[in-house]
């Protein structure tokens, strides 16, 4: 096996426990490098820091933090730190909580893949469902590291990464996965509105997911306690649309 040179990042921040256990897994085979969030950047999605200065602190040798999103970590690592020589791989995580069905649209997490799929680096992101704190990340980091060991068997064009999501530790390796396709979470948003001491309104979006199991995706995989593997793209052309469109057009 090839010694690659991994970057590392998240939405959590760079002291949370999966990006740190996964820091600590990778070193042992391969030369990593973080960079990472200064704090919370959850729900994030794919959003870039255009309208103001970015700071970045150096944690340790190979360890950065920065007060930006998690699109902005990849894009200051690959123009900054990595500007003479490109990793090999970018891996996002580990979650501390799944990215599954339709809240990768949400993800900071997912979206630091997004970015390393779009600078045609390949890139793995990777969540554990049912995070709770302390909840141990050792076993799901050693699975991240064989993975990457066996990527390139897997045969993906960099446009292509994985979306990866962990059932919760039970205690015992974590072996068992499954291809899967996007769940469907089916939501009722709910739009909690309150009063401060100083009678100013304020307002906390919620609701309740409830999924639907499909077959083959990645809720029933999680669900079963199976590790889901989700292949996924950037282009969100339709096709068949595009296709039929072309066919019937319209009169101007």
């Amino acid at each position: 096996m090839s010694k690659k040179r991994i970057l590392i990042t998240n939405d959590d921040g760079y002291y949370s426990d999966g990006i740190r256990t996964l820091y600590d897994e990778l070193k042992k085979k391969h030369d990593v490098f973080m960079v990472a969030p200064d704090r919370e950047q959850s729900a994030s999605s794919h959003s870039l820091t255009l309208n103001r200065p970015l700071r970045v602190h150096k944690i340790d040798k190979n360890c950065f933090a920065t007060d930006g999103t998690p699109t902005d970590c990849v894009m200051l690592a690959i123009h900054l730190l990595f500007k003479r020589k490109r990793p090999d791989m970018i891996i996002s995580g580990i979650n501390h909580g799944a990215n599954m069905g339709d809240d990768i649209t949400y993800s900071g997490t997912v979206a630091a893949a997004i970015e390393g799929s779009i600078l045609q680096i390949p890139s793995l992101a990777v969540s554990m469902a049912h995070y709770e704190p302390a909840m141990p990340m050792t076993r799901a980091a050693k699975f991240v590291t064989k993975l990457v060991t066996s990527y390139e068997k897997l045969n993906l064009e960099p446009a292509t990464f994985l979306n990866i999501n962990l059932p919760p530790d039970n205690g015992k390796p974590m072996k068992k996965y499954r291809f899967t396709k996007l769940g469907i979470r089916l939501y009722k948003d709910i739009i909690v509105h309150k009063t401060d001491p100083r009678g100013k309104p304020y307002y906390w979006i919620g609701g309740r997911p409830k999924w639907k199991t499909t077959k083959g995706s990645d809720f029933e995989a999680v669900n079963k306690g199976i590790i889901s593997i989700t292949p996924l793209k950037l282009n969100f052309t339709d096709r068949d649309a595009l296709e039929r469109l072309n066919d019937v057009g319209f009169s101007l």
